[in-house]
C-alpha cells in the first residue's frame, strides 16, 4: 500500500492542521501508511494550541505530485483551496464541512460531508464508529479546533453534534473548556505582531461566484478598533493582492470572538452585490454586521445567492 499525505487547506487555521493529524492517526490505526502535512505554517492560535499540548508542527508541503500518488483532504474540497498540483494525484478520502464545490474526481473516493461546525466533529464520530479510542493529547488538539471554528459554541454554525464532540474530548483530555477556550482565542489575536499583508492572508479563501473569483479572509480579534484602525494598509494590500492574483472582489472580516460582531471592509467590484447581499450601505468600503461570525454560513451562502440573482 502506497503512502498518502493528508492535509487541509491553504492558509490554514487550527481545524486544518488538528483535522489532518487526526485523520492521519485514524487512518494509521485502519492499516493505512498516511503522513499528515500543512499547506502554510499554523498561525498564532494553532501555534498556542500546539505548544500547550506540546505536539509539533506537521511539515509544510508546496507540492504533492513529488512525492505520492494519493492525498486525502479534510477540512475542504475546493481545487483552488487545496495544494497546487491536485489534478495530478488522486483524492481517495474528504472530510469535511463545507459546500462541496469546484471538486470532482475520475475514481470513486470515500467522501465524509456533515453540516456542522467543525470537520473535528466528525472525525469525533468517525473514532467512536469504529470504536478507536482517541489519546489524551489528540482528544485536546480536536477540542481546540472545535472551539476555534464554532468560537467556543457561540456560532451558529455550532450543533448539537459540535457540543456533544466537545463534552467527550473535554472528558478525555481533562481540560476546562471555558478557561482553555478563552485563553486560546485570545492568543490568536495579537495582531499587532503582523503586518496587514500577513492579517489579510492569515485565513483567507477564494471562492468562484457566477464566473468571478472572490477572496475572503476573516481577522479574529478582541477589539475591533486593533483592526480598523489598520483600514488603509489593509485595502492597500487587498488592491495589491487583487491585481497580483486576479480577485474581483476582496473582502476582510474583522471578528470580535468576544461578542460575535463584525466588520467588513471591502476592495473591488461590483460593490452593489455586497449591499445587497447583506442589506447594508458601504460607506468608506467599509459596513457593520452585528451577530455576523461565520464566514461560511453567514457570508458565502448570501454572497453567492446576490451574486447569482
Amino acid at each position: 500500500m502506497s503512502k498518502a499525505l493528508i492535509f487541509g487547506h491553504q492558509n490554514p487555521d487550527t481545524d486544518a492542521i488538528v483535522a489532518a493529524k487526526a485523520f492521519a492517526y485514524y487512518q494509521t490505526q485502519m492499516g493505512f501508511d498516511v503522513e499528515a502535512v500543512a499547506l502554510g505554517n499554523p498561525n498564532m492560535e494553532t501555534n498556542f494550541v500546539l505548544n500547550h499540548f506540546d505536539e509539533p508542527a506537521p511539515r509544510v508541503i508546496k507540492t504533492v505530485a513529488n512525492e505520492v500518488d494519493t492525498v486525502m483532504l479534510v477540512d475542504h474540497n475546493e481545487a483552488q483551496q487545496s495544494v497546487s498540483d491536485l489534478d495530478k494525484v488522486m483524492v481517495s478520502h474528504v472530510v469535511d464541512h463545507h459546500r462541496i464545490a469546484n471538486f470532482q474526481t475520475d475514481q470513486p473516493l470515500y467522501y465524509r460531508a456533515e453540516p456542522v461546525g467543525c470537520t473535528s466533529t466528525i472525525l469525533t464520530e468517525m473514532f467512536d464508529e469504529s470504536k478507536i479510542e482517541i489519546p489524551a493529547k489528540l482528544a485536546g488538539l480536536m477540542l481546540s479546533a472545535i472551539i476555534s471554528d464554532t468560537l467556543l459554541l457561540q456560532s451558529p454554525t455550532t450543533t448539537d453534534a459540535d457540543r456533544e464532540a466537545v463534552r467527550a474530548l473535554a472528558e478525555i483530555s481533562g481540560e476546562d473548556v471555558q478557561s482553555y477556550g478563552i485563553a486560546m482565542l485570545k492568543a490568536g489575536t495579537n495582531l499587532a505582531a503582523k503586518s496587514d499583508k500577513e492579517l489579510i492572508d492569515g485565513d483567507a479563501k477564494s471562492f468562484y461566484m457566477a464566473g468571478r473569483s472572490v477572496r475572503i479572509g476573516q481577522i479574529n480579534t478582541v477589539d475591533l478598533a486593533d483592526v480598523l484602525d489598520r483600514q488603509a494598509g489593509l485595502e492597500k494590500e487587498m488592491q495589491a493582492e487583487m491585481a497580483a492574483d486576479g480577485y474581483d472582489l476582496f473582502i476582510t472580516l474583522a471578528t470580535n470572538v468576544l461578542n460575535s460582531d463584525s466588520e467588513m471592509i471591502v476592495a473591488g467590484e461590483p460593490k452593489s452585490v455586497i449591499e445587497k447581499a447583506f442589506n447594508t450601505t458601504l460607506t468608506d468600503n467599509r459596513a457593520s454586521l452585528p451577530g455576523v461570525v461565520s464566514r461560511k454560513k453567514q457570508v458565502v451562502p448570501p454572497l453567492t445567492a446576490a451574486f447569482n440573482a
